[in-house]
């Protein structure tokens, strides 16, 4: 793969970056040097757990530099959306951190025009997807922070919220807007940032759907990585094919072709 025009990454950051807690060998060295090399870098989450200040401590604590403004969330690109709507009602199934984002909005249980649906892990019951069900028959519209099937935890692999999404579509005859990844409007504000055209910026991903799929079909080159949530047994019966795929973020100094640092 031709890599001679690349002048920024998007990094995905569980499984690519990171696992939990722990920074992935040589993660943290490899944004060093593509900051150090020129190379503008920013770090694309579907992560709704965590608000975008909450994600850079987060993240800086692991041993990376990375500044509020080079995370783009899929909370933030929410938040976006619905300010743009002016005042709509909505009901907001998030994280407590990251639902004080939205704490502007007027907001009801069984009245709303919107609700938008991020991971409330536990909390989901039988009773909150019939709520959700009764507004979606009575007109409300559907936003789905992201659709994920399944997400890396320290643990191992855990169910993420595509099957909730998916199920109240189902039930309801409605569609949910999705708007993290692999939206293309996703990956476009994170190009919109960088002011640059996809054809200079990769992707690295290690989900299969949402990183490489979505990269692909916004014009953007995605490389897996095996590490995280990857599986090789999904891969070979995947119908998107990645661009590349390596062992683990490390390897991409090499791949640019960028010299080791030494200070």
């Amino acid at each position: 793969m031709d890599t001679s025009s690349v002048n920024a990454v998007l990094f995905d950051l569980d499984g690519v970056l990171h696992i939990g807690n722990s920074p992935i060998v040589g993660a943290i060295e490899t944004v060093d040097l593509l900051r150090v090399r020129g190379i503008s870098c920013r770090f694309l989450t579907n992560t709704s757990t965590l608000s975008r200040k909450s994600m850079q401590q987060k993240i800086m604590g692991m041993g990376f530099y990375v500044s509020p403004e080079e995370i783009i969330s899929a909370p933030e690109a929410a938040l976006r959306y619905l300010e743009q709507l002016g005042d709509p009602v909505c009901r907001f199934l998030l994280a407590d951190d990251v639902k004080q984002d939205f704490s502007h909005f007027r907001q009801s249980r069984t009245k709303v025009e919107y609700i938008v649906i991020g991971d409330i892990g536990d909390t989901w019951s039988y009773e909150i997807l019939n709520e959700v069900f009764t507004c979606l028959r009575n007109g409300a519209k559907l936003i789905a922070i992201h659709k994920n099937r399944f997400w890396q935890t320290g643990e191992g692999l855990k169910m993420d919220i595509g099957g909730f999404i998916e199920g109240l579509e189902y039930a309801s005859g409605t569609e949910a807007m999705i708007i993290g990844k692999p939206a293309t409007a996703f990956f476009e504000i994170a190009l919109a940032d960088l002011k640059l055209p996809p054809s200079e910026v990769l992707v690295i991903g290690d989900d299969i759907d949402a990183d490489i799929g979505g990269a692909q079909k916004a014009g953007l080159r995605g490389i897996l990585v095996r590490t995280g949530k990857f599986s090789q047994s999904y891969l070979e019966s995947s119908a998107i094919k990645p661009d590349l795929v390596i062992d683990s973020v490390s390897d991409l100094p090499a791949l640019l072709e960028l010299a080791p640092y030494t200070s």
